[in-house]
């Protein structure tokens, strides 16, 4: 798990070397074969947004076509009117989408100050036409020794290696776990279907709004739950739209860090972990789509974690109530 940073880290960026530097930080890895986009405010300058796409491989002009205008539209829905484009990797798979998004971006009414491509620790300027400044064999740079990689370091945050690298930390357990989880579950969801027939109105519900006010008090108690089927009770908890509206309602900045240990738990952390087909935070039965609470809440922080979950649980759908602080996470 990433911690969350000692204090704010402010970098000045003022050249190509310096921004390449800290965009691994500000993904949570170090990407590849990726179309970056930075978005920036006005007047300060600051990048407030920062997202990814995969390259097209073998380049596909309509698929190119649609990362551009999708580019555009997260960045006009979100009012931003100045951006930096990215690409990683060779120019047969950048140029094509570097090209499109300096049509398409200004069309939207977006400032577009530098079209980059980065390969082998070299950056190119599809805008820059100096040679003294932009020369045709690329400008060297580097990334974890540069500076400004060193200001975010030292302020907690991390970059992994890869995307694949970072998803590997939250990925299905096998083995002897993975077994104990399966179970865990399938007693989970018995209890489930007991409480659901008793007399008792409403001891489902009850038990799952119980499940959720042990988790997180115990974590911002610093604790953990002790066993599979606590981790196990809580995610089948989570099924219900009630109980997920509940845990949303508990969340709050001033307890971000225990609330992303927990979520970090829930699914991969280093105690018992929900194998991904048990996940119910992030999957549920065909044709109910549900979402946990702790993946995409605004106030998680930078942890490269909590990024990797979005791309998995952001095409979950909310509750009516959880819709708008969710998709702040997505966006």
């Amino acid at each position: 798990m990433n911690p969350q940073p000692k204090s704010p880290a402010l970098v000045q960026v003022r050249a190509a070397d310096a921004l390449i530097a800290v965009v691994p930080y500000l993904l949570g890895f170090h990407p590849q074969a990726s179309l970056v986009i930075l978005a920036l405010s006005q007047p300060d300058g600051r990048v407030r947004l920062a997202f990814r796409f995969d390259l097209p491989d073998p380049p596909d002009h309509a698929v190119a076509a649609q990362i551009v205008r999708h580019a555009a539209v997260l960045l006009t829905r979100n009012e931003f009117a100045d951006a930096v484009v990215i690409g990683y990797g060779p120019g047969t798979l950048v140029t094509p989408l570097a090209d499109l998004a300096r049509q398409v971006l200004p069309a939207s009414g977006i400032r577009v100050h530098d079209v980059l491509r980065v390969q082998d620790g070299r950056c190119w300027s599809y805008l820059c036409t100096e040679p003294s400044c932009c020369p045709a064999e690329g400008l060297p740079v580097g990334t974890s020794d540069h500076p400004a990689a060193s200001v975010l370091a030292g302020a907690g945050l991390a970059a992994a290696p890869s995307r694949s690298a970072l998803a590997a930390t939250i990925s299905q357990l096998t083995g002897p776990e993975g077994d104990a989880m399966t179970e865990a579950t399938a007693r989970a969801e018995q209890e489930a279907v007991r409480l659901a027939a008793a007399p008792r109105p409403r001891a489902l519900l009850a038990d799952g709004l119980a499940a959720v006010r042990h988790a997180i008090t115990t974590y911002r108690a610093g604790g953990t739950l002790g066993s599979a089927d606590e981790f196990a009770r809580l995610a089948v908890a989570l099924t219900s739209l009630r109980v997920r509206d509940d845990a949303w309602a508990r969340l709050g900045p001033a307890h971000k860090a225990a609330h992303l240990r927990l979520w970090t738990d829930l699914t991969a952390g280093p105690g018992p972990a929900m194998p991904l087909r048990r996940r119910r935070c992030w999957r549920s039965p065909p044709g109910k789509p549900v979402t946990g609470p702790w993946p995409t809440s605004p106030w998680t922080g930078p942890s490269p974690t909590s990024r990797a979950t979005r791309w998995l649980c952001c095409s979950t759908t909310p509750s009516p109530r959880a819709s708008r602080l969710r998709s702040r996470g997505c966006r």
